[in-house]
């Protein structure tokens, strides 16, 4: 998601304080039309309304309209407006043709069939359904797919159209309201949004789990890593901002700090490669789907320290991700992109690098600078002005990522980073 909105004139200076402008209108549709990620829980009757819950039973296709015990979770304007934009064709497009994401999916289906085969399995999520055909290619007895964005739909017919209408269930409706009147045994979700968490899908994942799937039923992805490293980026620094010092011989250095407000106030979603990255990366949170809990998402705080390994100016932080498809037998294995060839490199305490290993050929899905691009790129979190850092020079701080208050599918971004005796703070919303 691209920097965006309105632009102030209002520039914090030298102490680097960097505050993210506080907008308290609902989001409307353009808003979510730039988000690019999952469309996830809310079907509406005609008039907006939210049904109590969908009750499935076992008999495919048999669907009647339940009063669940406990009331979910509102769906608030928010949550409309997010579900809505993923009925746009547009985004399922550009999903599907992320061959990164999409072959590794496939593949690790195929790679856990055996847990697949003649099993219950729920697409949290579906989309388009390709998922949920894929696990019924793969032999599932049955696959509930859902997904609370009028996409489902059209899942719906491309199911039909492939002749699985027998074994594929479309639900259109939030996880939090559909019944399903079965244990599932495996779980399938594409939920990462940019830097991991943004968007707060895990959540329904979550909520999945611990509604249908059956003790020691499998979960894909089954882990996740969320790294982060400063990066020098010259090139996007001299395009966006040192364009203005002299236009067509104009002196229009007035319009910089503006550009700078403009370009910066928000993270950017973007490609960078190995070689903007000035250290080996940390890890500031790593995802066990299997036991992480819903309140873990609120706030996760990490704490950093980098080395730089070259002299350059640092520009800002970058922030990727891996998710490991491992079964339950293999749960505390770390893993080697098998679809990819790429690599994850986490550090020791010591700052020195640790490459993972690969012992029960584990697939990962790396979003890395160093794989193959993804839709997902990277999220960069830049400064208003560069620090030059030596080699060997120390940047040490913490980051702490938040749900917003204002609407829990946006994300707050704290930064605190020193490095040669300066402090900084950085503060951004991503929306």
């Amino acid at each position: 998601m691209q920097s965006g909105g309105d632009c102030s004139n209002g520039f914090h200076g030298d102490n680097h304080r960097e505050l993210a402008w506080e907008d308290k209108q609902v989001a409307g549709l353009s808003s979510f039309g730039r988000a690019k990620r999952r469309s996830r829980g809310g079907a509406r009757d005609p008039k907006g309304n939210l049904p109590n819950g969908l009750r499935v039973s076992d008999q495919p296709g048999e669907h009647k309209l339940l009063e669940t015990q406990e009331s979910p979770a509102p769906c608030t304007d928010f949550d409309v407006a997010y579900f809505h934009s993923y009925a746009h064709v547009g985004i399922h497009e550009e999903m599907i043709k992320d061959r990164a994401r999409t072959e590794t999916y496939r593949q690790a289906i195929m790679q856990h069939q055996s847990f697949i085969q003649g099993k219950v399995v729920v697409d949290v999520g579906c989309g388009t359904g390709i998922l949920s055909i894929f696990c019924a290619q793969a032999g599932a007895k049955r696959v509930y797919a859902v997904d609370a964005s009028d996409i489902a739909v059209q899942a719906k017919e491309v199911v039909k159209a492939n002749g699985l209408a027998d074994k594929v269930i479309v639900l259109h409706g939030r996880v939090e309201d559909v019944e399903i009147d079965e244990e599932v045994d495996v779980i399938i979700s594409e939920w990462m949004g940019y830097m991991l968490l943004y968007e707060s899908m895990l959540g329904s994942v979550i909520t999945a789990r611990d509604r249908w799937l059956k003790p020691g039923g499998l979960i894909l992805p089954s882990h996740a890593t969320l790294y982060m490293a400063p990066i020098s980026h010259p090139d996007r620094y001299s395009h966006s901002i040192d364009f203005w010092r002299n236009i067509y011989g104009i002196d229009m250095s007035a319009m910089m700090q503006l550009a700078k407000q403009c370009a910066f106030e928000e993270p950017s979603v973007e490609s960078i490669s190995g070689e903007n990255v000035l250290t080996w990366p940390e890890v500031v949170k790593h995802i066990d789907c299997q036991t992480i809990k819903i309140q873990e998402l609120d706030s996760v705080t990490a704490r950093y320290k980098f080395k730089s390994m070259m002299r350059a100016p640092m520009h800002g932080f970058a922030f990727w991700f891996d998710v490991e498809f491992s079964g339950p037998a293999s749960k505390n294995s770390s893993a080697t992109s098998v679809a990819s060839g790429s690599s994850s490199v986490t550090s020791s305490g010591e700052g020195n690098p640790k490459k993972r290993t690969n012992p029960s050929d584990a697939l990962v899905l790396s979003t890395s600078p160093e794989a193959p691009p993804t839709h997902w790129q990277q999220t960069i979190v830049y400064f208003y002005d560069p620090i030059d850092v030596e080699q060997d020079q120390v940047i040490e701080g913490s980051v702490t990522l938040s749900q917003s208050k204002e609407n829990r599918r946006f994300m707050n971004i704290h930064l605190e980073y020193s490095s040669a005796g300066r402090s900084f703070v950085k503060e951004s919303v991503m929306r």
